[in-house]
C-alpha cells in the first residue's frame, strides 16, 4: 500500500509543475500604420500578384515551379523530418513497452561442482514484455515537446518562405528575360538601320558626295552595335537556364508570353500595418525558433531535478522449454527508480547556460527579422515610386531623341549638318531605348520585391492549388 500511495502521489504531481520560463511574446517597437489604408493593404497582401501581369505563360511557369522546384521539395522533406522528430519527442511522455524473449541451453561441468556423474543439459527460456515510463513530474519532457513543436512550425514557415522566394524569383527572372528579348530586338533593328546608313554612306562616297571619314564613322558605329548582339544572346540563354533550374528541369529554352511593353504592372500595395507584416514566413520562423529556444531552457533546467521512472516486467519463464506456458511459469515485477544529480562537475549548469544564451540569440534574431521586414517594405515602397518616375522620365527622353534623330537626318540631307550629328542621334536614341527597357524592367522588379517583402496569404492558396504534399501526422504506433 505504501508503494501504491507513492506511485499515486507521483502520478498526481505529473503535470503540476513545468520547469523553465513560459514564452512571452516580445514587445516590438514597430509602426502601427504605414502610408495608406490598412484594409486595402490586407486585401492586396493576399493577392496572387503575378496574375495581375495578365500573362498566361508566366502563370504556368509559376505553377510549374511550385510543383517541381527542388529547393521546395527539400523544404517539404524537412517538414516531414521535423514531424518525425516531434512524434519521437512526444513519445517520451508515454510508457514505452517492448517485447522480449530469450532461450539458452547449457551443460554445467560436473567436475567443477564436485559431482562424479555427468550433469544433465538444462534449458532456460523466457518470453514476456518489459515497460519503462519516466514520469514528467517537473515538466521537462513537456518542455521538450514544446520545443519540438516549435521546431516543426519553424520548418513549415521555412517552406512557406521558399514558396515566397520561388515565385518572386520566377517572376523576376521572367521579367529580366523579356527585357533582354526587347533589348536584343532594339539592337537588331538599330543594326539594320545602321547597315542601311552604311550602304548609303558608301554609295555617297563612291559618287564623290561624302568623305572617307563618314564611311569610317558609319563602319565603326555599325560594328559597335553589331557586337552587342552576341552579348544579349548570351544573357538570354543564361536567363533561360536560370529559369529552367527554378522550374526543376534541365537548362533549355523557355516559352514566351507577352512582351515587356504589353505586361500590366501589378497594383502598388497601399501600405501595410505592422501586425500584418510580421506574419511574413521568415518572421514567423524566427519567432518559432525563439519559442523553441525558450522551451529548451526548461529542458536544461530539468536536469537539476530527480527523474522518477517506473519499470515493470511480465511474462513466462522456465528451465524446461516444454514447461514454458505452464501455470507456474508466470512472472511479473514492478518497481520505481529515483535518479537525481548530486555532482556532475558543472555539466548541468553548462547546459543551462548554453540554453539561456541560445534563447538570447534567438530573441535578437527575431527582433532583427522584424526590423529587416520593415526596412524591406519601406525600401520597396520607395523603389516602386522612384522607378516609376524614372520610367516616365526616360519615356519622354526617348520621344525627344526620336525627334532629334528625325531632324538630324533632314539637316544632313539638306547639307546643314555633318554626318557625325546623325550618328550621334542614332547612338543616343539607341541608348535611350535600352535605358527605357531597363527602367521598365526595374519598375516590375521593384513591385515584385515589394510583394515579396509583404509575404501575404496567397502563399497558402498557391500551395493548395499546386497540391503540395502535407507532412504525415506524427504516428502513435508502434
Amino acid at each position: 500500500m505504501n508503494k501504491l500511495t507513492i506511485l499515486t502521489l507521483a502520478l498526481s504531481l505529473t503535470g503540476c509543475f513545468t520547469v523553465g520560463p513560459d514564452y512571452v511574446k516580445p514587445e516590438i517597437d514597430a509602426p502601427k500604420q504605414w502610408r495608406f489604408a490598412a484594409a486595402d493593404a490586407r486585401e492586396t497582401a493576399n493577392l496572387a500578384w503575378w496574375e495581375q501581369l495578365h500573362d498566361p505563360v508566366l502563370n504556368r511557369l509559376v505553377e510549374q515551379a511550385i510543383a517541381n522546384n527542388l529547393d521546395l521539395k527539400i523544404a517539404i522533406a524537412n517538414v516531414e523530418q521535423f514531424m518525425g522528430v516531434y512524434g519521437a519527442t512526444r513519445a517520451s511522455l508515454f510508457p514505452q513497452i517492448f517485447g522480449q524473449g530469450s532461450y539458452s541451453r547449457q551443460q554445467t561441468s560436473s567436475e567443477g561442482l564436485g559431482l562424479g556423474a555427468r550433469t544433465p543439459d538444462t534449458d532456460a527460456a523466457q518470453l514476456g514484455a518489459t515497460m519503462f515510463w519516466e514520469l514528467d513530474v517537473w515538466g521537462q519532457l513537456r518542455r521538450a515537446k514544446e520545443a519540438a513543436g516549435a521546431d516543426l512550425l519553424a520548418q513549415e514557415s521555412a517552406r512557406d518562405a521558399v514558396v515566397l522566394t520561388l515565385v518572386s524569383s520566377v517572376a523576376q527572372t521572367y521579367i529580366t528575360l523579356r527585357a533582354l528579348d526587347r533589348s536584343l530586338e532594339i539592337t537588331r533593328k538599330t543594326v539594320d538601320s545602321l547597315t542601311e546608313e552604311n550602304r548609303i554612306a558608301k554609295a555617297r562616297f563612291d559618287m564623290g558626295y561624302a568623305s572617307e571619314i563618314e564611311v569610317s564613322q558609319s563602319d565603326s558605329e555599325l560594328e559597335r552595335r553589331r557586337a552587342l548582339i552576341p552579348s544579349f544572346e548570351q544573357q538570354i540563354a543564361q536567363a533561360e537556364n536560370a529559369l529552367s533550374v527554378l522550374l526543376g528541369k534541365p537548362p533549355g529554352a523557355i516559352a514566351r508570353g507577352l512582351t515587356l511593353d504589353a505586361l500590366s504592372p501589378p497594383a502598388v500595395p497601399a501600405g501595410l500595418p505592422s501586425e500584418q507584416l510580421i506574419r511574413r514566413p521568415d518572421i514567423k520562423q524566427a519567432e518559432q525558433n525563439l519559442i523553441s529556444a525558450n522551451a529548451r531552457i526548461g529542458v536544461a533546467r530539468g536536469e537539476y531535478f530527480p527523474k522518477v521512472r517506473l519499470t515493470g516486467d511480465v511474462g513466462q519463464a522456465s528451465i524446461e522449454l516444454a514447461q514454458m506456458f505452464a501455470p507456474g511459469a508466470n512472472f511479473w515485477s514492478i518497481g520505481t527508480r529515483l535518479l537525481g544529480p548530486i555532482f556532475t562537475a558543472g555539466r548541468v549548469a553548462g547546459q543551462v547556460q548554453s540554453a539561456e544564451a541560445a534563447q538570447q540569440a534567438a530573441l535578437a534574431s527575431y527582433q532583427k527579422a522584424i526590423l529587416s521586414g520593415f526596412r524591406e517594405f519601406e525600401d520597396g515602397l520607395i523603389a516602386s515610386s522612384k522607378s516609376n518616375e524614372r520610367q516616365n522620365t526616360q519615356a519622354r527622353r526617348v520621344a525627344a531623341l526620336q525627334t532629334y534623330l528625325r531632324l538630324s537626318r533632314v539637316r544632313y540631307d539638306e547639307g546643314y549638318s555633318p554626318y557625325l550629328e546623325v550618328l550621334d542621334a542614332l547612338r543616343q536614341y539607341y541608348e535611350g531605348q535600352i535605358e527605357l527597357v531597363q527602367a521598365r524592367s526595374d519598375t516590375f522588379t521593384s513591385l515584385i520585391q515589394l510583394y515579396r517583402a509583404m509575404g501575404g496569404g496567397w502563399i497558402v492558396t498557391a500551395e493548395h492549388k499546386a497540391q503540395l504534399p502535407e507532412a504525415k501526422p506524427a504516428a502513435v504506433f508502434p
